[in-house]
């Protein structure tokens, strides 16, 4: 699954992202943001193997998980924990996940109302 693998990719990312940040943000706000993105891979994994008529709640709290680490990490950004090149690395993969589950949830919605 194409969304799932992304989210995977990028976590690797954030991972070696995570292990560099400053001591005041790596035990706060990047423990919640590493939280929060094994969260989202886990909610896409739940998903992906139910019936589509059980899917829209998963899906759904993968996207408001996404739009949190989106500010989560705006914040690092803005208090200089991450420099531009990471924080623009990130967010490509953040939004990209954001794209894809926007289209899922769409599809989905559309499958499931009635005809």
């Amino acid at each position: 699954m194409p969304l799932l693998a992304k989210a995977k990719t990028t976590y690797l990312v954030w991972i070696t992202f995570y292990q560099t940040l400053p001591k005041i943000h790596k035990h706060s706000l990047g423990q919640k943001i590493d939280t929060i993105l094994v969260e989202i891979i886990e909610a896409i994994a739940i998903a992906s193997f139910l019936y589509r008529e059980e899917k829209i709640p998963w899906v759904r709290l993968a996207i408001r998980k996404t739009d949190t680490v989106k500010i989560l990490l705006m914040i690092l950004w803005e208090t200089k924990s991450l420099d531009d090149k990471k924080y623009i690395t990130l967010s490509m993969g953040i939004n990209e996940i954001g794209k894809m589950l926007g289209g899922w949830n769409g599809q989905l919605i559309k499958q499931n109302s009635p005809k």
